[in-house]
């Protein structure tokens, strides 16, 4: 079951619910999904990703769900919450590649911002992306994260080595950009 903690035009953010868990071991054994992951290289069972959902679901991580069907997509959620100095990571993964390059990801990024700046009062936001992502990469820009910094050669995948890109945005940034 999902219950809307956010809700968009297209989707909505739910707590993560455990009994997902099926879902999710097959999105992450995925190849061409984790290659956009730092878990590419992990082995996910079903009982371990059931215990990992666990843990995430009393952290800021939400299960995106298509507000037409109810089905799970993705998640996306904060990491390394700093409340002293306003500051998170966030990542997000959309797992259903039916929904990749349809703005379901981008409006999912939206909410979660709106929530963290305006809920949690945090003021800068950070991600990393790989080089090669180049879709995702553009979702960002388009929300208002600005490039802050590249770590030069620091990802080995399909014997090559790429860029991690590191990403930014702070609250008046999301806010002039999504006015």
């Amino acid at each position: 079951m999902h219950f809307k903690k956010m809700t968009g035009k297209n989707c909505y953010l739910s707590p993560i619910n455990p009994e997902d868990a099926e879902k999710f071991t097959t999105w992450l054994n995925d190849p061409e999904v984790t290659r956009y992951l730092k878990t590419a290289t992990h082995i996910i069972s079903l009982h371990g990703e059931k215990e990992f959902l666990q843990n995430l679901a009393k952290e800021h991580v939400y299960t995106i769900v298509d507000i037409k069907t109810d089905n799970p997509i993705g998640t996306v959620g904060l990491a390394q919450m700093d409340h002293i100095n306003r500051t998170a990571e966030i990542g997000i993964f959309i797992g259903d590649k039916n929904y990749w390059g349809k703005g379901y990801g981008t409006e999912a990024m939206s909410l979660l911002l709106d929530y963290a700046f305006k809920t949690l009062d945090l003021y800068s936001i950070f991600l990393r992306v790989y080089e090669y992502n180049e879709r995702a990469i553009r979702s960002y820009k388009k929300i208002g994260f600005k490039q802050i910094g590249t770590r030069r050669k620091a990802l080995r995948r399909d014997l090559k080595v790429y860029d991690i890109i590191y990403m930014d945005i702070l609250s008046e940034d999301f806010y002039h950009t999504t006015q």
